[in-house]
């Protein structure tokens, strides 16, 4: 299943995409794509439906992000092992997890603010994964249990935030806009292999990132497992994995991200995002 939220910021509906990529409403079966919705049984549920039962949405409709009621959005650092050597940074021997504030998703088409005194403005094309069901202290072997589904995720960096303000990085991860999640979540039979997904990001046309899953140094029934001895994962909680190189912050000379321009990013059955670069007001 693709599973979408679309409308207005803040009174999304729930929606699905059909095998024709047709737009339909699920807001007559459940409130919102997230939380219980997310679980085995609220996916078992929405397997059930005749998609082509469900009302057609109209296509010009906002897509929202793909998933509501985020508790935690949570983050790994230089899981691609050239990501980290462009960044002038060891491989890690284990995840580098920090924060993203919820409260910077937005949808995969809406603008990115820059922030009040930003001036280093960053890219970073990832797959994040949906937690579907409660873990806690589980194995790699059961990780794929608990998760619903995955999504495209732009983590956007303010890197002077980020690496000259304190040394906390969800300094420059978390900011209003800096998580674009969506346009749809995918399930796992709709996706494949997780380690097998292309990804890619241009910058005004040019082609800035291109890398695959299948490089990452810890992988996703790595991250969910060890996550999960830390903290319980809940439904709708977001974990993105890390970026592929080509972050403007790995280039000689370094490029940002400056007002006008157009962020564009996919990946392989995870669709595609737009973001036009706007300075606050």
């Amino acid at each position: 299943m693709r599973l979408v939220r679309y409308g207005d910021a803040g009174r999304e509906k729930p929606g699905l995409i059909d095998d024709d990529y047709v737009l339909r409403d699920l807001s007559g079966e459940v409130d919102d794509i997230g939380g219980e919705v997310l679980t085995k049984a609220g996916l078992a549920h929405l397997r059930q439906i005749d998609p082509k039962s469900l009302i057609k949405a109209d296509p010009s409709h906002r897509i929202g992000p793909c998933v509501g009621k985020v508790g935690n959005f949570i983050a790994v650092g230089l899981n691609y092992e050239d990501h980290a050597r462009e960044s002038g940074m060891d491989i890690p021997k284990e995840p580098i997890l920090f924060n993203k504030a919820p409260s910077c998703i937005v949808g995969p088409h809406d603008d990115v603010i820059v922030p009040r005194g930003s001036d280093r403005l960053d890219w970073e094309v990832e797959i994040a994964i949906v937690i579907g069901e409660p873990a806690l202290y589980v194995s790699e072997d059961e990780a794929m249990d608990h998760v619903a589904g995955f999504c495209l995720c732009n983590d956007v960096s303010e890197r002077t935030f980020q690496a000259n303000r304190g040394g906390q990085w969800m300094k420059g991860k978390s900011a209003p806009t800096f998580g674009p999640l969506g346009p749809w979540l995918v399930t796992p039979d709709a996706l494949g292999d997780p380690q097998a997904v292309d990804l890619w990001l241009d910058v005004n046309g040019e082609r800035m990132q291109t890398g695959s899953t299948a490089t990452m140094i810890f992988g996703v029934k790595t991250l969910v497992s060890y996550i999960s001895q830390f903290m319980q994962l809940m439904p709708g909680d977001v974990i993105t994995t890390g970026t592929p190189p080509g972050v403007g912050m790995g280039m000689k000379p370094e490029r940002y991200l400056k007002p006008g321009d157009i962020v564009t990013l996919g990946g392989t059955h995870l669709g595609e995002q737009r973001q036009v670069v706007k300075a606050a007001e």
